[in-house]
């Protein structure tokens, strides 16, 4: 869809989209009104039972996992216990009206978003659609932010907090702190917090009047020519409403920078202990006035650098000297194309694309439907068995066969194929491929991301060959099971002791990606779902019956339960004159009957 060019061209194509905005606007807004109380009443009801119900159990475990762990030493735990304790208490006072807030939004704000985004290109029955898309899904959809509420604060809290537990300092000796250092750090962090609250704020408020017309005059100019935010219909209602709401934006990025002085006036102390010297968390509480002030004129548009100094505040690093610090550069080409006399990329771009293509959790529902595909393979091959899926119903392990194994075997495939198709990047079952233009822009996205780029490119190096390759999945898949272990993994000739180390040390950093994945919001949800699938499977591959975790039936014995179900269906008098025969002549004389 290419936006009109000229100016009656653009001021007629917005003559005649007004109209059709503000209608759908105005049936979004009414459907969002009737349905806003009861989805806040839900969200309200469901988190904020769970944040009092669970919130004596966190306690309890918080403060067992911080006591028990060997990671830190004692004047660390010290510290985490009164952290733990504040952290819990804030918790418990912003979780029920965080809860209420959160039902609001989501209840105004989802039937909004449906009612345009049933008019988007290739609809069916779009004028059906935006009356009905956005009531009975903003509903479901409340119960469904409840339950993955409920898997963060039940699954993943739990998870993190046995990490906590169980993990061992890398080389013997636990994370403590210096005493000496700790009266100097304060000192820092005090002074860091008075001198960064002040220049935050007046700077913020200098710059503010700025960010409103700036922002003005780009939201103005996109809606005439129907360009940026305003080119997507799903995209439309947040644009023409940041026009009206501009204002508050603007007072909360003021309130954003006033509080971002806390987090970085205090960050003085870890430089000050950092570097035992009082002076140079001095010499990072003034210059960290410069770095915003520099920040902010980046995003603003500006003219970069800053008016305030910058110190060096880290030794033996090429921080910027005394004095003022170099202006923030931007990117080469930018200077280059506007030296040269050339156009800035055009603002028209498809946000729709940048949306739909590679978010996080689209490709969760990618890796649980991968994980199903071949999770319904290995059960029909006898490696995923009953007792795998009865363990992990019950809740038993926390690195188990399914909820760990299963999930990094498939990502194990996906490093494999991507190495032998010399793959810049991830290439998925379905052909499509990750690479760093088109991977989803979030932080949490990365943490998994590039170290499976690494993994890749050492495996590539590692050259396997199939039976080694075919030694490292099961190493991958049995992992948390180390009786199966021993048994289960192929004899490999050709596979010496370092290489055996080198997969060993691959797969114990795919357990730990795949168990951090797990704990992603929606990731426990879908899992479940894929137990019932694989249980299913398991049911069907066994024709119906319902194995025992200590071992199958015998084939006499399922033969005589199906009998069983058979002979309820006849009449007394027909059973009664077979109920003495064997099972073999039971089944003939059964398919005579008519």
């Amino acid at each position: 869809m290419e936006p009109p060019t000229g100016f009656w061209a653009s001021l007629l194509s917005f003559l005649k989209f007004l109209p059709y905005f503000s209608g759908l606007l105005i049936l979004g807004f009414i459907k969002g009104v009737l349905l806003c109380p009861w989805a806040c009443l839900i969200m309200a009801i469901g988190i904020s039972a769970l944040v009092l119900g669970l919130w004596p159990m966190h306690l309890i475990w918080t403060y067992y996992c911080i006591i028990r762990t060997k990671l830190v030493g004692p004047v660390v735990k010290l510290l985490l216990l009164i952290a733990a304790t504040a952290v819990l208490i804030i918790w418990l006072i912003i979780g029920i009206p965080g809860s209420v807030f959160a039902g609001l939004v989501y209840g105004f704000l989802a039937p909004i978003m449906a009612t345009f985004d049933a008019v988007g290109e290739g609809k069916e029955k779009p004028f059906v659609h935006c009356f009905v898309d956005g009531t009975w899904s903003t509903i479901t959809g409340s119960c469904t932010v409840v339950r993955d509420v409920k898997d963060l604060l039940f699954h993943s809290y739990f998870s993190i907090m046995d990490d906590l537990r169980l993990q061992k300092p890398p080389d013997g000796k636990p994370y403590e702190i210096r005493l000496l250092d700790i009266p100097g750090a304060l000192i820092a962090a005090a002074f860091g917090l008075l001198l960064d609250g002040i220049m935050f704020t007046l700077i913020a408020f200098y710059k503010c009047p700025v960010m409103l017309f700036k922002g003005w005059k780009r939201l103005i100019q996109d809606m005439i020519g129907r360009e940026g935010p305003f080119l997507e219909t799903a995209c439309v209602p947040f644009a023409g409403l940041a026009i009206l709401l501009w204002p508050f934006a603007v007072v909360g990025a003021v309130l954003a920078s006033i509080l971002s002085s806390v987090p970085l006036g205090a960050y003085g102390a870890v430089v000050a202990y950092q570097e035992s010297s009082f002076v140079m968390g001095l010499a990072y509480v003034f210059s960290s006035v410069s770095i915003f002030d520099e920040y902010t004129n980046d995003v603003l548009d500006m003219a970069p650098g800053s008016c305030f100094p910058r110190f060096k505040y880290r030794k033996g690093k090429g921080e910027s000297s005394h004095g003022h610090s170099a202006p923030l550069s931007r990117p080469a080409s930018f200077d280059r194309e506007k030296q040269e006399g050339k156009k800035p990329p055009s603002r028209v771009t498809s946000f729709k694309n940048s949306i739909d293509e590679f978010n996080p959790f689209k490709l969760l529902d990618h890796l649980f439907a991968e994980c199903r595909n071949q999770g319904e393979a290995l059960v029909n091959k006898g490696v995923i068995t009953m007792k795998d899926i009865e363990e992990t119903k019950s809740g038993k392990v926390g690195s188990g066969v399914l909820n760990v194994g299963l999930p990094a075997y498939v990502i194990l495939n996906a490093l494999l194929r991507s190495a032998k198709a010399d793959s810049v990047g991830l290439i998925l079952s379905d052909g499509s491929e990750i690479t760093s233009d088109n991977r989803p822009k979030s932080t949490i996205f990365d943490w998994f991301f590039d170290p499976l780029m690494v993994i890749k490119e050492q495996i590539k190096a590692e050259n396997l060959s199939e039976e080694e390759e075919e030694y490292l999945k099961m190493r991958v898949l049995l992992a948390g099971d180390p009786s199966r272990l021993k048994g289960s993994l192929p004899h490999v000739p050709s596979l010496t002791e370092r290489k055996k180390a080198d997969i060993d040390a691959f797969a114990r950093r795919l357990q730990g990606i795949t168990k951090s994945i797990s704990r992603y919001p929606t990731a426990k949800r879908r899992f479940d779902i894929l137990v019932k699938a694989l249980l299913s499977e398991l049911e069907r591959t066994m024709g119906g019956s319902s194995q025992s975790a200590n071992g199958s039936q015998s084939q006499a014995q399922r033969l005589r339960n199906s009998v069983a179900r058979m002979l309820s269906q006849k009449s007394m008098g027909k059973t009664a004159n077979i109920r003495d025969e064997d099972p073999e002549a039971q089944m003939t004389r059964l398919s005579r009957t008519p």
